[in-house]
């Protein structure tokens, strides 16, 4: 029976997802683009789930799209590459910006390789935290195609102009000290599970509903005008106002004790 690409487990409220195929360095395939969005998809209806920690097994976060298994079936890439009428997002699109999407937060922890692909769903995730010998790179340059798996969206949000097109043109390969002072990573550490974890430990111990709706707002409002922006804040605020989460927030703060919160009610 061929191993799952991608691993899944919840263990105390944080689902811990891992890409696996560390014989290929985790390459990305259609298989694995297809899992991600059904772990995506089980991780979105799991109301329990209040983070995500997304690694890689083995050797390498990910070394970026397996060419050779993605192009010996035409057919499928041609299939792959027709967007959902209604997302706007074709499959290898879809596979990466469903973890942008989903209503936790999502934390990428890298180390070896985090080349093309790997970089662009590492950029869809919420806060990276690398090794400082981690590889980066949007390595699309060197085989002449341009990023087309979401991430340009990410990357020019994470970096100036400047940087994105540097970057994106030369396909030049950065540390992961050199990708946190650019601003692709969230932190650096010899053990990068170590800040991931007190990261994951701060964002669950608040509201599940008011982390979803923060991560909503900014989302929502991060390219739009002042007027609109305003416009989501209140109607976000108002579901906050009444949600139940917000009433044990407020109960255990009032006795100054640490609360218990129920499952997520915001976001579907």
């Amino acid at each position: 029976m061929t191993e799952p690409r991608v691993l899944l487990t919840v263990d105390d409220a944080i689902a811990h997802v891992t890409l696996n195929r560390p014989e290929k360095l985790n390459g990305v395939d259609i298989t694995m683009l297809r899992e991600l969005v059904a772990t995506a998809r089980r991780v979105r209806e799991d109301r329990t789930v209040r983070a995500v920690v997304l690694r890689g097994e083995g050797d390498a976060f990910c070394a970026g799209l397996d060419f050779a298994s993605v192009m010996s079936s035409p057919a499928t890439i041609v299939r792959s590459f027709v967007p959902n009428p209604l997302r706007g997002q074709n499959l290898f699109q879809r596979g990466l910006w469903v973890w942008r999407e989903l209503p936790v937060p999502v934390v990428a922890v890298v180390h070896g390789h985090c080349y093309g692909a790997g970089l662009q769903l590492a950029t869809a995730a919420d806060f990276r935290f690398t090794t400082p010998d981690a590889r980066w790179s949007v390595l699309e340059a060197k085989w002449g195609l341009v990023p087309d798996m979401s991430g340009t969206v990410s990357l020019r949000e994470l970096v100036g102009g400047d940087v994105a097109r540097r970057l994106t043109m030369t396909g030049e390969v950065v540390d992961g000290t050199t990708a946190h002072a650019l601003g692709l990573a969230s932190g650096v550490a010899d053990d990068p599970e170590v800040p991931a974890r007190e990261l994951v430990e701060a964002l669950i111990a608040r509201s599940p509903d008011s982390v979803a709706a923060s991560k909503a707002l900014l989302n929502r409002t991060r390219h739009a005008s002042p007027r609109r922006a305003f416009a989501v804040e209140r109607r976000l605020q108002l579901a906050m106002l009444f949600a139940r989460n917000t009433a044990i927030a407020r109960a255990a703060n009032a006795k100054k004790e640490q609360p218990e919160f129920q499952p997520r009610s915001f976001g579907s």
